[in-house]
């Protein structure tokens, strides 16, 4: 029998008077009802409740167990209304971070939309392309971008992403246009974060270093120096979608698309998720994937 075994039955029939009546409130049967009470005082050796043929009554044992398990239940009915009050109206600091330039042109302003709808919660924003670890840093969340590298962390994924190679026009008219993946060596390649550009070629991932004279941490900076016709990029979709449609920039390589890639929410293993870190992380699923498209 377990700690908690009986108390809300025994609870339930001290105040409505009668095995019946606690049944129905509790949606039991009678005989469940009494055997949960027999057990418990089975377990405590002891009577609770004085029972005849006309009603049930406490023992004086009984009383002064009623009494401990009527506080027991009102505080454990305050700290369940307290998470309702929380997921409904979270309070308290939220530390997160997400990279720079996806931070600042999607992330953010979702951030900020979500902290006018809750305006208890105190939301610190950490944008960096550094990958921090959370535990050390006491980060409640962080997103990251394509493929996870740290394991130690629990990952749900928001939405997804697919990487793209492109150039302007009248680079393409001055350069040629590539059709495989060496003749990348041959190309002005503007480069982010990375050093590499991922691709998938018969089937497997194949990542391919290339070179350039530019380099930025910026998505939609990356997007005006191709516009410019000074060289190749690649990124995700969702900061050239504009700029293919109206043909400003030309997908290539589409052979070697590397297919769709994750936008992750990661937390500590550590922690237990947070209503109020759940309650973002719901939020972004419903409201990232959208933005990225409009």
């Amino acid at each position: 029998m377990g700690t908690w075994d009986g108390i809300e039955e025994f609870v339930a029939v001290t105040e409505s008077g009668s095995f019946t009546a606690a049944a129905d409130k509790l949606g039991m049967s009678i005989a469940q009802v009494s055997r949960q009470i027999k057990a418990r005082e089975a377990r405590m050796n002891t009577r609770l409740l004085n029972r005849t043929t006309r009603k049930v009554g406490l023992t004086e044992e009984g009383q002064v167990f009623y009494q401990h398990c009527r506080q027991i239940l009102d505080a454990l009915a305050g700290a369940e209304n307290a998470l309702d009050d929380l997921q409904s109206s979270p309070t308290g600091a939220l530390r997160m971070t997400a990279p720079v330039s996806f931070g600042e042109q999607y992330v953010a302003p979702l951030i900020n939309d979500f902290a006018c709808q809750h305006p208890k919660l105190r939301i610190d924003l950490r944008l960096t392309n550094q990958r921090l670890d959370l535990m050390d840093e006491g980060l409640d969340l962080a997103l990251r971008l394509g493929p996870l590298e740290d394991s130690r962390v629990i990952a749900r994924k928001l939405c997804e992403r697919t990487p793209i190679v492109c150039a302007a026009p009248d680079y393409l008219a001055r350069a040629g246009q590539p059709y495989s993946l060496e003749e990348l060596s041959q190309h002005n390649c503007l480069l982010g974060t990375l050093d590499y550009w991922r691709f998938s070629e018969n089937g497997r991932a194949r990542t391919v270093r290339v070179n350039g004279n530019l380099r930025c941490n910026s998505g939609p900076s990356l997007v005006d120096a191709a516009l410019k016709g000074l060289g190749l990029i690649q990124l995700p979709d969702y900061y050239l979608q504009s700029e293919l449609a109206q043909g400003l920039l030309i997908p290539l390589l589409q052979n070697y698309a590397p297919g769709q890639e994750g936008i992750w929410a990661l937390y500590p293993p550590s922690r237990r998720l947070s209503p109020k870190v759940r309650l973002l992380v719901h939020y972004l699923e419903a409201h990232l994937a959208p933005r990225l498209t409009n």
